[in-house]
């Protein structure tokens, strides 16, 4: 069987202009497709002439046609009296590696998500059941009973706590028990999670803190083994404080509502209840906890032997909120003859964190004017738009409304001077 020869293009055109392209059924001349490909194959074969005794002899030959520089090949194929026969032919490579991508799409997919698990194995992805509790350095904790103000009462009942931590001895000697728990009740913003890190910051006790919502997950189980695994935490730093904030996502009363998502709070409750029991505060380890809705906490977590105290922190009284004040403001520069406790008296409900936030407020608002320090007129501006929102200067009213507006608020002013132990006028409207 003769070699199929490599024939140029160039090299077929004369061929095909000579003559000596074969066109019989003993060797037909084929275009060869291939899919996906931008040229085409012609075989076929041609006559070799004559050269001296040798005859002439049929030669197997195979060009490459590119579709774009075909220079009417079709035209002299045709003035030459041939008609190539068509083949098809599917490029095997190319399909197998069209239909294996997707699959191998899928599989580098799982290789990055197994190596990531992997990886993560040892930072506690795989590791539900560890505590998310956020341990507070002794040496970072720098907050003392020096930075929490107006909750005097609150300060003198969590002193005691402070005093055990520091010499556990001196209330051993004597048989006395230290309280196992701390509950501390309050409205949102008013020291609650301050007072509990005063306490560590006294002490000098590492602090760990943790949200009561970081224990519920939607895996069976996972909540009781992070409230076994925190106390473990506990212990090995023994003496410290945990605190639990917003202890009510998880210490609600019991057997109300369906679904698994309430199976597996009771679970954890009954694990906090469990460990608080097993537990001795001899070992150095108070557990202190925050919520602003105490009506909905199991009766079995405020049972003395678990939480046995309750603390309440209020909103603070006009002495508080002007020492709550004085703590803020030295950390901003107050101009010359502003008097706090004018603030403090047009702030009554304030929290300790909106009156923190009215010193913020007024620092920027003096920064946006180019002042040197705050002024008292910026710490009154600060104290609307904490508690209302920013001044609307665009509302449009006509001088009827405004004239009404003022009759309105003068007769609330009038009253409040003239009308027995009512609280004294402060600013009018």
């Amino acid at each position: 069987m003769q070699p199929v020869e490599d024939v140029p293009y160039n090299r077929f055109i004369e061929l095909l202009d000579n003559k000596q392209i074969v066109n019989d059924k003993s060797s037909p001349l084929q275009l060869v497709v291939e899919d996906g490909r931008p040229t085409q194959t012609l075989r076929g074969a041609y006559v070799h002439q004559a050269v001296g005794s040798a005859p002439a002899q049929q030669v197997p030959f195979r060009t490459t046609v590119y579709l774009s520089f075909t220079n009417n090949l079709q035209e002299k194929l045709a003035a030459a009296g041939i008609q190539p026969g068509i083949k098809t032919e599917s490029n095997v490579l190319a399909q197998t590696v069209v239909g294996f991508l997707p699959i191998a799409l899928f599989l580098l997919v799982l290789y990055f998500l197994f190596r990531q698990q992997i990886r993560m194995a040892g930072k506690g992805a795989l590791n539900f059941g560890k505590s998310k509790a956020r341990m507070l350095a002794r040496d970072k904790n720098k907050i003392t009973f020096r930075d929490v103000a107006g909750v005097e009462e609150a300060k003198d009942e969590v002193q005691e706590l402070v005093e055990f931590l520091r010499d556990p001895k001196k209330f051993q000697k004597l048989g006395g028990r230290i309280p196992k728990g701390v509950l501390m009740v309050g409205p949102p913003g008013t020291g609650k999670t301050l007072l509990a890190r005063a306490i560590a910051g006294e002490a000098d006790v590492p602090f760990f803190s943790i949200s009561g919502s970081d224990f519920v997950e939607m895996f069976v189980g996972v909540g009781a083994s992070r409230v076994r695994d925190m106390f473990e935490q506990g212990k090995k730093s023994a003496p410290c404080i945990i605190f639990i904030d917003e202890i009510d996502a998880v210490g609600r009363h019991r057997g109300h509502g369906v679904g698994g998502g309430h199976d597996e709070r009771e679970q954890t409750l009954n694990a906090l209840l469990v460990e608080m029991d097993g537990f001795d505060t001899q070992e150095g380890v108070i557990i202190i906890a925050a919520t602003n809705r105490p009506d909905v906490l199991d009766p079995a977590l405020l049972r003395p032997g678990r939480f046995d105290r309750q603390i309440t922190v209020n909103l603070p009284d006009v002495k508080g909120r002007e020492e709550i004040l004085r703590v803020h403001a030295k950390k901003v520069k107050l101009a010359e003859g502003v008097d706090l406790a004018v603030v403090a008296r047009g702030t009554p409900g304030y929290s300790g964190a909106e009156l923190a936030n009215v010193i913020n407020e007024a620092a920027l608002l003096a920064a946006r004017r180019g002042l040197k320090g705050i002024t008292l007129a910026e710490l009154e501006e600060a104290r609307d738009k904490v508690r209302w929102g920013k001044e609307r200067r665009s509302l449009a009213l006509s001088e009827k409304e405004k004239q009404n507006t003022a009759y309105h608020e003068a007769g609330h002013a009038l009253l409040l001077e003239l009308l027995p132990h009512t609280e004294p006028l402060h600013k009018v409207t």
